[in-house]
């Protein structure tokens, strides 16, 4: 009778769920052009001047953009798409295309930028983060996607530092050795631990050796712990494979927020911010295992209570990631 019950709620629930959302989709508009008429300011602009500046005018901003009905609004989007897939947000492009995109709503919404210029900064700040983000997550994409290639000087030499920068006392006896297997790589040669990574991974776990030292060999001597112990590159590997937007929703939705104790304030987000985060991800993972919170054989659980455990504990607006026991990055 309970799961009937319970069964009955959760439809209810589904259902004035669907309704809300299906007359706010229509009402919108109207609700919209009222409160147009009632301040003389369009929605960006209420975004723009009454959200704080972060992540909630942030993703005001975007929601206002994305939900735009105007067909001139629409094309710009898919001008800010193909700008951010074809890698244009850089040094040489980027304040052109936020000139032109804060140009266009001004002309579209019917704005005059003599006299809203804060709105315009606020505004090519926001879509230089919006699609600058949207920028990363493609080179990222690009990086994860370049296989491991032995034959590479420059990958093998990566590979060596981070032998290196974790093993500085000891020299390895080969390049292909049982030795790899002390840093939590599974076989003699490490390139197979990347087949799901590529590139990406090693440049992660680089990143974590040199610029996060303290951290990585507290979190390497778990590794090597008799009942906590696990391999590194397996654990890291589970990170971004079985759950491959993890990495991305959680900076996503802060954007703005200090990542790994740097402020966003050069207003596009780039590849050292997202290695920084992935740091404080592996440190944060290593300290929920080490407390016995997580099993290995259950992939998905380690996902979802590592997410659950850091919404909740990243709920404010602000916040600062340190994954370095010690202090900050060397």
């Amino acid at each position: 009778m309970y799961k009937l019950s319970q069964r009955f709620s959760n439809l209810f629930q589904w259902l004035l769920s669907a309704t809300l959302a299906y007359l706010y989709k229509y009402a919108r508009p109207v609700i919209k052009w009222t409160i147009r008429k009632t301040t003389g300011l369009c929605e960006l602009q209420r975004i723009c001047y009454y959200e704080p500046a972060g992540a909630l005018r942030i993703m005001g901003v975007e929601e206002s953009l994305s939900k735009s009905k105007n067909s001139e609004v629409e094309r710009l989007l898919q001008y800010l798409e193909r700008a951010a897939n074809e890698k244009r947000f850089n040094d040489e492009n980027a304040q052109t295309i936020i000139k032109n995109t804060t140009q266009a709503v001004c002309s579209i919404k019917k704005i005059r930028p003599d006299i809203h210029q804060p709105f315009k900064k606020s505004l090519g700040e926001s879509v230089s983060i919006i699609w600058g983000y949207r920028q990363l997550l493609v080179e990222l994409e690009s990086i994860r996607t370049t296989p491991y290639d032995a034959e590479n000087p420059v990958h093998e030499k990566k590979l060596l530092e981070l032998w290196d920068s974790l093993m500085p006392q000891r020299n390895l006896e080969s390049r292909v050795s049982s030795d790899w297997k002390d840093l939590g790589f599974q076989g003699e040669d490490p390139k197979t631990d990347f087949r799901g990574m590529g590139l990406l991974g090693l440049e992660n776990l680089l990143h974590f050796a040199q610029s996060y030292k303290d951290a990585a060999l507290h979190v390497l001597s778990h590794s090597h712990h008799p009942k906590y112990g696990y391999e590194c590159e397996k654990f890291l590997e589970m990170i971004y494979i079985n759950n491959k937007q993890l990495l991305f929703v959680i900076p996503l939705i802060r954007y703005s927020f200090a990542i790994v104790g740097i402020n966003l304030t050069v207003h596009r987000p780039a590849v050292l911010h997202f290695h920084r985060f992935y740091c404080f991800l592996f440190f944060e993972f290593d300290k929920l295992w080490m407390a016995g919170m997580l099993s290995m054989l259950d992939k998905n659980s380690i996902c979802d209570n590592f997410v659950s455990s850091e919404f909740r504990s990243s709920s404010g607006a602000k916040i600062t990631y340190k994954c370095n026991p010690v202090g900050d990055p060397v």
